[in-house]
This record gives C-alpha cells, sequence and structure tokens, in this order.
C-alpha cells in the first residue's frame, strides 16, 4: 500500500511528515531521512488501530438505531 507524504520543515530545524490520507498521522524527525522513517511506523500504527476499532465494532454486533427522518429506523453497528 503506498500513501502520500508531505514533509514540513518546522522553524526549530525539525522535520514534521504528514500522511493526509490519515487524519491526524503525523511525525516529526530530526531530519527528512528520520522523519520518513518515523512516518511509516506512525502509518502502520495508525492502521493497526482502525483495524482494532473495527474489529472491536463487529465484535459487539448490531445495534437498532431508531431514528425520525426520511430513512425511519436503521442497524448501525457500535
Amino acid at each position: 500500500m503506498m500513501f502520500h507524504v508531505v514533509l514540513h520543515p518546522e522553524e526549530d530545524g525539525w522535520i514534521v511528515a504528514e500522511c493526509p490520507a490519515l487524519p491526524g498521522c503525523v511525525s516529526p524527525g530530526k531530519d527528512e531521512k528520520e522523519a520518513l522513517v518515523n512516518i511509516r511506523e506512525a502509518i502502520a500504527g495508525w492502521l493497526w488501530a482502525e483495524d482494532q476499532k473495527a474489529a472491536d465494532s463487529l465484535l459487539a454486533g448490531p445495534s437498532l438505531v431508531f431514528g425520525a427522518g426520511p430513512f425511519g429506523s436503521r442497524i448501525r453497528y457500535n
């Protein structure tokens, strides 16, 4: 899997790497090389955490949510 990464130089000399496709996935480094190594680890951690949230919601099972509106009741997975 490939992700676009943006590098931002900071005033203090550090480089911040950000993966725009993954909200909140940001990691600093002393230089570009370190920032890229760190963002790879951050991406892996972000994906793992999302996988865990999905697995937890499936294990919890469905719950009925009754809502008003044009679609009436719907099933939501917690």
